[in-house]
């Protein structure tokens, strides 16, 4: 398990080192793009300066602000385009993150499942086994009234063979 933490520390890292690019090209179609630049990121970044100068402000106990200045359009297009660039990071990462889970849940059923399996075939071999078990016993319990028959049949002729011979 202790190497288990820098598998999980290299594999974020690669992660984000193989998103990063990917990123980074739609950021600079994001800021070149009217579509993008009006509808994708300019919003979002517009939203979120709102959110964080009423978080500052009432986190510094400043009371309430009126009207919230936008930002200037090249500002609100860097900081909507570094959102969708991290926003596609974290996209990637948590896609990876529910692969592996349903990989792992995949790995546990299955193993679950050779358990149960086997758990099953020892049931059954357990029972083949208290059958013949029984079986055997009927042998025995037969055999030995047999026996026990015989040694009577013996014992009445040698009975019967003094009462003659006498």
């Amino acid at each position: 398990m202790v190497a288990a933490f820098p598998l999980a520390k290299l594999g974020t890292l690669v992660i984000k080192q193989v998103s990063k690019p990917l990123a980074n090209a739609i950021k600079e179609r994001a800021k070149q793009s009217y579509f993008f630049r009006t509808y994708l990121c300019m919003p979002p970044a517009q939203f979120y300066h709102w959110c964080e100068v009423r978080t500052r402000m009432w986190v510094m106990n400043l009371g309430h602000t009126g009207q919230v200045p936008k930002l200037n359009e090249a500002m609100a297009i860097d900081l909507g385009a570094n959102m969708l660039g991290e926003g596609i990071i974290l996209g990637i990462a948590t896609g990876v993150l529910v692969y592996e889970y349903n990989r792992s849940s995949n790995k546990e059923e299955a193993r679950e499942a050779a358990q149960h399996e086997r758990l099953r075939q020892l049931e059954s071999r357990l029972e083949d086994l208290r059958f013949t078990t029984e079986q055997q016993d009927t042998r025995l319990r037969e055999l030995t009234r047999q026996l026990a028959g015989v040694g009577l049949e013996a014992a009445l002729q040698e009975a019967t063979g003094r009462v003659r011979g006498s």
